[in-house]
């Protein structure tokens, strides 16, 4: 029996001489892994729609193991987002968070409706490092390691100045930053700006500018708090920093 989805694609992998495995991200269905059996031939009707980072409509049937991808017919393959290599290493560390993620916690079509409207916005030329600090600021509640940010975690004052606590999971005010020794300060607007992240809607979002300073703090802190409590180690974000890197030069 077929089945027909609207989906991302999420990783795509070469696959003898003519075949790809990809791994789509569908509204309906979550993470579906599939074989596009002659999908390398450029003249493929499979092609364009296999490729990593595209959003269409596929038509596949599920096996034992990998289904098997008839028919896809792409509905945006983001062809700004693509040809800068800038806004496509925060797009494809976006998708790679998804593809890394255990398959039932992708089974949300909310969570396939901000990655689309990410996609589309990074493809429309908002900044993509602000949209990516959107994401992982939204993702930390589906991983089940949001930090509090209403107030302190030890005395529930709500007045700062605070520090972060990465091993504690949020602030502490200014009267209990022995509770953790290795707590970070943290800026008024940073605390503001994560709460608006946690629940703005990205397609009602607009130009946003951040201050270089205001950038380096979410840089900072998200990067340690996902270091420490995610367990995820994802080369896409390797990339990004890299190349992060070599524009400071």
């Amino acid at each position: 029996m077929n089945t027909k989805a609207e989906g991302i694609v999420l990783r795509a992998t070469d696959y003898g001489e003519s075949n790809k495995i990809i791994t789509l991200f569908t509204r309906e269905y979550g993470k579906v892994g599939l074989m596009a059996r002659g999908a390398k031939k450029p003249r493929s009707k499979l092609s364009a729609s296999s490729q990593i980072l595209t959003h269409g409509v596929y038509i596949y049937s599920i096996g034992k193991g990998l289904g098997t991808l008839h028919q896809g017919e792409v509905e945006n393959p983001f062809r700004y987002l693509k040809a800068d290599i800038y806004k496509m290493a925060y797009a494809a560390y976006i998708v790679d968070f998804i593809d890394k993620m255990p398959a039932a916690d992708t089974l949300s079509p909310p969570l396939f409706q901000l990655v689309l409207t990410l996609l589309n916005e990074m493809n429309n030329g908002l900044e993509p490092q602000v949209l990516m600090f959107i994401f992982e600021v939204k993702m930390l509640a589906v991983l089940g390691i949001e930090p509090v940010m209403s107030g302190c975690i030890h005395c529930g004052r709500t007045d700062g100045p605070f520090k972060f606590s990465v091993s504690g999971g949020g602030l502490l005010c200014f009267r209990c930053t022995q509770e953790d020794p290795h707590a970070v300060p943290v800026s008024e607007t940073f605390i503001k700006l994560f709460k608006l992240f946690r629940q703005i809607n990205v397609a009602r979002l607009g130009k946003i500018n951040l201050k270089p300073e205001t950038l380096d703090e979410f840089k900072r802190i998200l990067t340690m708090y996902y270091d420490a409590n995610s367990g995820m180690r994802l080369k896409t974000k390797r990339f990004i920093e890299q190349i992060e890197a070599a524009d400071a030069f």
